[in-house]
Formats: structure tokens, C-alpha cells, sequence
């Protein structure tokens, strides 16, 4: 049995979110002993100067012992982002002319100014398949 024979025979079952250019990727795989774990891939399309393109996937193994405290976690982390800044999506990629508020520690404004986007530079890629 070749590689990829054997790679479809372990998904189960799969959803896909298109989301911009990010694609997901949930997929239930079998081990080796016939038990279940998810897999959540991030895809992220890249285009090249020369117009072609390319992908950068990171990948999450999530095993049953661990599904109640990731869901658990996972559920406070998103409840918190929506409690304090709402479901509406604020960033320079929506809104072009969004300003960024600073705040000192009595809440008041400080200074409005234009938020620059990071450089790909200061990101580090992260290869979560070598842990």
C-alpha cells in the first residue's frame, strides 16, 4: 500500500473553512490502533513576485484525553475576544482609514495614531509537525 493509499484510509471525517486566504482543515485520522484524533490544518496562499504561488501549512494534532480542555480553553479564549472588543472586525485589512486609540491609565486618549502593518520580517514561522 503506497503512502497516500494509506494516508486516505486514515481520514474519517473532514470539514473545510475557507476564510480569505486561509483555509482550514479539521480531519479525523485513525492511529495506528484504531482509536480517533483531530487534525486542524491552517493553509495560508502566498503569491510570489513573479505572480505564481505557494502555501505555508501549520498543523494541530489533537488527541481525545485532551478535547474538554482544549474546548474548554478554546471557548473562554473566544468568549473574552467577543466580550471585549465585539463581533464586528476591526483591522487595517477592512478598514483603511482605522486609527488606533492609546490609552494612559486613567482611560483616556492619548494620541490617535495610524496603525503600520507588521513586516513579514518580524514573524517567526512556527512548523508545528517538528514537535
Amino acid at each position: 500500500m503506497s503512502y497516500n493509499d494509506k494516508m486516505e484510509q486514515e481520514e474519517i471525517f473532514s470539514k473545510v473553512l475557507r476564510a480569505g486566504r486561509r483555509t482550514y482543515f479539521f480531519d479525523v485520522r485513525s492511529t495506528k490502533a484504531g482509536d480517533y484524533y483531530l487534525t486542524i490544518t491552517e493553509s495560508k496562499k502566498f503569491t510570489n513576485d513573479d505572480g505564481s504561488f505557494h502555501y505555508k501549512k501549520h498543523k494541530i494534532y489533537l488527541y481525545k484525553e485532551d478535547f474538554s480542555e482544549f474546548k474548554d480553553i478554546l471557548g473562554e479564549m473566544t468568549d473574552y475576544i467577543i466580550n471585549e472588543k465585539g463581533e464586528e472586525v476591526i483591522s487595517e485589512r477592512h478598514q483603511k482609514d482605522f486609527k488606533r486609540e492609546e490609552y494612559n491609565t486613567n482611560e483616556s486618549i492619548v494620541e490617535d495614531k495610524e496603525e503600520t502593518p507588521a513586516s513579514p520580517e518580524s514573524f517567526t514561522d512556527v512548523n508545528f509537525e517538528d514537535i
